[in-house]
């Protein structure tokens, strides 16, 4: 399977909604997305498509100065265990770097072990934890932070992405924007 990762547009609201909804207990609503689109110049949305141009996952973040905070990242439930929110995450990452930015950081729930997996494969480290900070179950969040963005893509071009992982690719993708930095 091809799959080909653009910049997120009002179009492809509908199917991230969908993403939403089938992955979050409190999903986004439709006016958040629109609005982050729309009028956050601090925020930029990644979708990945399957060959028939559905979107079949999304990531977000906002670039302040030199820092990167990932506010959103799901793949839909069909797609999961290809190793594609992996790569949508190098992704990211590259597209924070050409942004400008040097560190990265996120939130994940204590209770999601195989996303903080994820996050420390790719050089994440816990610094603290949130307490109550889901409000729809008061659940605690790990606070999690990459001090190096460019060392860690380099090392994953280096070492490559895991085995058996799906294909993201299109004619200039971050990854590539990523490739081309020193």
């Amino acid at each position: 399977m091809n799959l080909i990762a653009t910049s997120m547009s009002m179009a492809d609201i509908d199917d991230v909604v969908e993403i939403e909804r089938l992955s979050f207990a409190t999903p986004w609503s439709r006016d958040a997305f629109e609005d982050e689109l729309a009028r956050n110049n601090m925020a930029s949305y990644l979708v990945v498509r399957d060959e028939h141009g559905r979107a079949v996952a999304y990531g977000g973040q906002w670039v302040i100065l030199d820092e990167a905070h990932i506010t959103n990242i799901a793949v839909h439930p069909d797609f999961r265990r290809r190793g594609i929110g992996h790569k949508l995450m190098v992704a990211l990452m590259c597209q924070a770097l050409a942004r400008g930015a040097r560190r990265m950081t996120l939130e994940v729930r204590v209770s999601n072990l195989a996303a903080q997996a994820l996050y420390a494969q790719l050089g994440f480290r816990p610094s603290g934890v949130r307490r109550g900070y889901y409000m729809d179950t008061g659940e605690d969040a790990l606070v999690m932070w990459l001090d190096d963005i460019d060392a860690a893509v380099r090392r994953r071009m280096r070492d490559g992405d895991a085995e058996g992982s799906e294909e993201i690719s299109a004619g200039k993708t971050p990854l590539e924007d990523c490739s081309d930095e020193g």
